[in-house]
C-alpha cells in the first residue's frame, strides 16, 4: 500500500513539475525582451513566417551581420518571391543572403546553420525565429555548435502578442505542444554536454524587441 502511494505521489510531483514548467516556458516566451542594439558575425533565421524573414533582412539591411542566411526554405520558393518577402534591394539580398533548403525541421536547421557558419568561419549569430520556437531553436543550435555565441531575436506572431495566452485555447495549444517538443530538444542538450568536454556555448539572455509589425 505504502508502495502505491509512493507512486502514485511520484506520478502527481512530476505531473505538477511538468505543469509548472509549462507555466513558466510560455509566460517566458509570451513576454517582450527589452531592446538591444546588438551586432554579430551573421545572422540566421528559421523558416515559419513571413514577418521572421522580413525582421531578419532589417538587421541586415541595418548592418547588425554581414550576411543573413534563411534555413528551412521550401524548394518551391525561389529568390524572387524572398526577395519580395525580405523587403531587401537585389543588390543587398544577392550579394549577401544565402539560402538553405536543406533543413526539413529544427534538427535541420541547427545542421544547415553549423555549415554555414563554419563555411564562414562565423561565431557570434544573431537567430531570428518566433519567440515560442527560440528556446527549443536554441537548445538545438546550441547542441550542433558548442563554440558560437547565439543571440536570439524572438519575433513574437500576431495572435499570441494580443492575446493573454492562457485565456485563447488556440495560443495554449501552440504553446503546449512547442513545450512538449522542447522537453526532449532540451534533454539532447543536456546529455551532449555531459558526454563531452565542457565547451561553454554562450546564449545572450535577452535580445532586441519584438517587432510591433
Amino acid at each position: 500500500m505504502s508502495l502505491r502511494r509512493f507512486l502514485i505521489g511520484s506520478v502527481g510531483g512530476a505531473i505538477a513539475l511538468v505543469a509548472f514548467g509549462f507555466v513558466l516556458f510560455a509566460n517566458a516566451v509570451t513576454r517582450e525582451p527589452e531592446l538591444q542594439n546588438v551586432s554579430a558575425d551573421g545572422i540566421v533565421v528559421l523558416t515559419g513566417g513571413q514577418t521572421r524573414i522580413s525582421e531578419a533582412a532589417r538587421l541586415l539591411e541595418d548592418g547588425r551581420g554581414k550576411r543573413l542566411l534563411i534555413s528551412g526554405v521550401n524548394p518551391k520558393a525561389g529568390r524572387p518571391s524572398l526577395m519580395r518577402i525580405s523587403g531587401l534591394s537585389e543588390d543587398i539580398f544577392s550579394c549577401c543572403v544565402d539560402l538553405g533548403y536543406a533543413a526539413l525541421n529544427t534538427v535541420g536547421n541547427a545542421a544547415e546553420t553549423q555549415r554555414w557558419a563554419e563555411a564562414f568561419g562565423y561565431d557570434r549569430l544573431i537567430v531570428v525565429t518566433a519567440a515560442y520556437h527560440m528556446p527549443r531553436s536554441l537548445a538545438e543550435l546550441a547542441r550542433a555548435m558548442p563554440n558560437v555565441e547565439l543571440v536570439p531575436h524572438p519575433v513574437a506572431p500576431e495572435g499570441i502578442r494580443r492575446k493573454v495566452w492562457w485565456l485563447d485555447a488556440a495560443a495554449t495549444r501552440l504553446l503546449a505542444a512547442e513545450y512538449a517538443k522542447f522537453l526532449p530538444a532540451a534533454a539532447r542538450l543536456v546529455v551532449a554536454r555531459g558526454m563531452s568536454p565542457w565547451q561553454p556555448t554562450a546564449v545572450t539572455a535577452s535580445s532586441s524587441a519584438i517587432p510591433k509589425s
